[in-house]
């Protein structure tokens, strides 16, 4: 059977070599399994007839039984002619129009004969229309035998060429009918009968057909649950074989460093949820296997502090250890804010990026070598080849996302074992997709702000209501406060209306001439950036206009308001980022999103949100089902290295946490994946990491 599902496309029915190219091409589809895996977007319920009279325009597709009364032709346009078939039910009249192929619908559609009619109805001149109609003779077509109607993605290209989604359901049709012996079994008993989980070959036939809706439930319940079940059985499997391989240095002292610095030192108490974290993280560096933890904490909530505190761990038992950041400005943020932390301790914390160049340079890559440095923090330049640490014991990854697998890798050559690894985000990751982005890793949660902290006081205004707007601005800089604008462009794009930061600057500088203003934008050389945010956290500055370049890592506690111009442009968890700049303070702080007054309706959704919570978690997993997993910042990067096909993770939590808890009850009774009772599913996910998808295990 896997033969057959093996074959060439090109010998399907229907298809041939010129069809062939396109399916290669253009969906990526090149044998008969292929095929079968290109699942329908939609489906439509071809068992019911409605009555003219029981239209209605919201109807998206409709079928209707009647005869064609007459035909009129009507010009329209050089060498084109419109065709108008008036047809009718005996209870209303709608239009059939054709633009193209006159000549072949009135040589083969007839008056006088009853037939089946389906399409999309409008409303074109009073009276319902249905434009390029799907008609059948009525005597051929068997309502109950007709099901729901598959819909299949097809691209332009497709299209002009005359492959249809009906021509997709034909050719899907013609290589399930060859398909004489049950497909072969993917998953065992032991599985699919607790779960009531219908066979791999029932699946497949009822998501290209499917006769009821109960039994298209059957089959995506089935694709869907085998698809995430092999996707955690890798992750699961990576990180039982990761944990079994790796040991980890073990770190069970805690000394002089950390308690000095926790009596002394700490800048204000933990919170319980610090807490928390702090010792699960000493549980992981003492316990002699390596750790892999994800920290996820909402903006504000105090993870570089909890870094620290692992770093210093790391120092207490003879260890060195690193804090890697995305960009030089959240590289030099992190560094004055842990020199801010550590005044007065005799610990040596050191810069390393692309702006440190020449002597000072070799001088950090000797202290390395040397020990005399214990924390270095800095880009994508610590993991370099000549950077070599005496002994690194630690490495901490912020932001991760903006980092790819293999970068992260190599930070386990700097060391002779590799080191303890703690991967922080401040983007909220909602649970389902944590599961599966970071599935190998273990994850705490710093889910309390600091007290004293006040809620972000969230604002949604028109573009036609700047005035007040900059009412409230001068209010706040006149009692102290300071202010950013954030604009989505850095120049002016020619398909684009939007406002861009060089003209906005100009006007921000006009409008607001009685204040001295800063600007930063990701095209600027990084001295000229460096020297306006220096102004604008000094304080000489009062105003900042950048781009999304301050979405992470700028701290600036007397900043009280973020100005978001067309908040439309951006997701949610990029505009909870930015929210995140402002709020650092004592004082009350405010967003305020700005916009055109013509938004979609997923836009004003997206800006409610926004304006009802500053729940981070409430705002990821709003925005995970409004944009899915593949629209959503960092997943490309993160770890996610395969296509889910059917299963939806916005939306199937319930089925990716059964899939998860059934893969790690095969790990757990099969670690070292060698028992024959599992030999089905073991073959299976080394089929799967052998295909085009790219199932490259997360590191």
């Amino acid at each position: 059977m896997y033969d057959l599902l093996s074959q060439d496309i090109m010998y399907a029915p229907g298809v041939g070599p010129k069809r062939k190219e396109l399916l290669n091409k253009e969906l990526n589809i090149h044998s008969f399994g292929e095929m079968l895996e290109y699942y329908p977007y939609k489906y439509v319920d071809r068992r019911h007839i409605y009555r003219i009279s029981e239209l209605l325009e919201s109807m998206s597709f409709i079928q209707i039984k009647g005869r064609i009364l007459s035909f009129e032709s009507f010009d329209s346009g050089k060498r084109n002619k419109r065709l108008v078939a008036h047809f009718s039910d005996g209870h209303g009249v709608v239009d059939l129009v054709w633009f193209a192929k006159s000549q072949y619908i009135l040589e083969n559609y007839h008056t006088g004969i009853e037939y089946i009619v389906f399409g999309h109805p409008t409303i074109y001149g009073g009276r319902f229309q249905l434009a390029h109609p799907e008609i059948e003779k009525a005597e051929k077509v068997q309502l109950s035998a007709m099901g729901m109607q598959p819909y299949y993605v097809t691209t332009e290209k497709m299209k002009r060429a005359g492959m249809t989604s009906r021509t997709i359901e034909k050719i899907i049709r013609a290589i399930t009918d060859r398909l004489k012996e049950p497909l072969a079994e993917t998953l065992p008993p032991f599985i699919t009968t607790p779960h009531h989980l219908i066979s791999r070959d029932e699946a497949f036939r009822k998501i290209h057909h499917p006769q009821s809706a109960h039994d298209l439930d059957q089959a995506k319940l089935r694709l869907k649950f085998e698809e995430l079940f092999y996707v955690q059985l890798n992750i699961v499997r990576y990180a039982s074989d990761h944990r079994r391989k790796y040991r980890g240095y073990v770190m069970k002292h805690i000394g002089q460093i950390f308690n000095g610095f926790y009596n002394d030192h700490l800048p204000f108490p933990l919170t319980n949820a610090q807490k928390r974290v702090v010792r699960e993280i000493h549980a992981d560096m003492k316990s002699g296997r390596q750790m892999n933890r994800l920290l996820q904490g909402d903006v504000g909530s105090g993870k570089t502090l909890v870094a620290l505190m692992a770093a210093l761990i790391a120092l207490d038992n003879g260890f060195q250890a690193c804090i890697m950041a995305p960009t030089e400005i959240l590289a030099e943020q992190h560094l004055a804010t842990l020199q801010q932390f550590l005044h007065g301790m005799n610990i040596s914390v050191e810069l390393l990026t692309g702006i440190v160049r020449g002597k000072p340079r070799q001088e950090v890559l000797e202290r390395l070598v040397d020990g005399s440095i214990q924390i270095l923090v800095g880009t994508h330049a610590i993991i370099e080849e000549n950077v070599q640490f005496r002994k690194l014991g630690l490495a901490v990854i912020d932001e991760q996302h903006r980092f790819g697998v293999a970068q992260r890798a190599r930070l386990w050559s700097k060391s002779d074992s590799p080191p303890h690894i703690l991967v922080m985000t401040a983007t909220p990751i909602p649970r389902t997709l944590a599961m599966t982005l970071y599935g190998d890793l273990d994850v705490s949660v710093i889910d309390e702000l600091p007290p004293g902290r006040k809620p972000v006081y969230t604002e949604h205004k028109y573009d036609d209501q700047l005035n007040s707007l900059y009412r409230g601005i001068r209010h706040q800089i006149n009692a102290g406060r300071q202010v950013y604008i954030v604009y989505p462009l850095i120049k002016e794009s020619e398909n684009s209306d939007l406002k861009n930061l060089e003209v906005g600057y100009r006007q921000m500088c006009d409008v607001f001439s009685e204040f001295r203003l800063s600007k930063v934008h990701g095209q600027m050389k990084p001295k000229d950036k460096e020297e306006e945010m220096r102004k604008f956290v000094s304080g000489e500055t009062q105003i900042l206009v950048a781009t999304t370049v301050i979405e992470v890592g700028v701290n600036v506690p007397n900043a009280s308001v973020m100005v978001i111009l067309d908040a439309q442009r951006f997701g949610l968890s990029q505009l909870h980022q930015l929210r995140g700049r402002v709020g650092r303070g004592a004082d009350q702080s405010f967003c305020i999103l700005v916009t055109t007054r013509k938004l979609s309706k997923e836009t004003q959704m997206r800006l409610n949100i926004m304006c009802a919570t500053n729940d981070g978690f409430q705002i990821a997993e709003a925005d995970l089902k409004l944009r899915g997993p593949g629209d959503l910042e960092g997943t490309q990067q993160s770890g996610m290295a395969f296509d889910l096909k059917i299963a939806d993770i916005a939306h199937d939590g319930q089925i990716v946490q059964m899939a998860r808890d059934e893969a790690q009850k095969i790990i757990d009774a099969d670690p070292l994946c060698q028992k024959p009772e599992y030999n089905m599913l073991w073959s299976r996910l080394a089929a799967l990491r052998k295909s085009n998808i790219n199932w490259a295990a997360i590191s």
